[in-house]
């Protein structure tokens, strides 16, 4: 069932692309993938392509005891960003040129990294950093 879910969502990623569901009724966009829309109730739900830009409201780097199957990737930062089209989620940031995440700051402005999507399609997720 997550498949039918989250399934367009996962193939825009590996197109390189951000997507977010948008409600057909009331033309909402919202994020994460739902079954019905969380403002109309609708079921009624498509995607848009989203521009990737917006501003990253929080992060943490995980250097030590990462979750079953993720030791590998240590260390990692996964962020909270919020769209310009006003929906936030949750991603990874690419490290800086040191390998560490040091010159991230919340509230700075981040983009999506198209070619960092593609990474891992077992577990697919959207990779952003800073805009300059």
């Amino acid at each position: 069932m997550a498949d039918t879910l989250t399934g367009d969502y996962r193939t825009g990623l590996g197109r390189g692309e951000l997507v977010v569901q948008k409600c057909t009724e009331c033309a909402r966009l919202n994020m994460y993938p739902r079954y019905a829309c969380p403002f109309c109730q609708s079921e009624e739900l498509g995607w848009q392509k989203v521009s990737g830009k917006g501003v990253l409201l929080s992060f943490t780097v995980s250097r030590i005891g990462a979750p079953l199957g993720f030791g590998d990737e240590l260390p990692y930062a996964l962020a909270v960003v919020k769209l310009e089209e006003g929906v936030q989620l949750l991603g990874r940031l690419e490290a800086d040129a040191d390998g560490d995440w040091h010159g991230y700051s919340c509230d700075d402005p981040v983009e999506f990294v198209p070619e960092g999507a593609t990474g891992d399609e077992a577990r697919p997720i959207a990779w952003f950093r800073r805009r300059g």
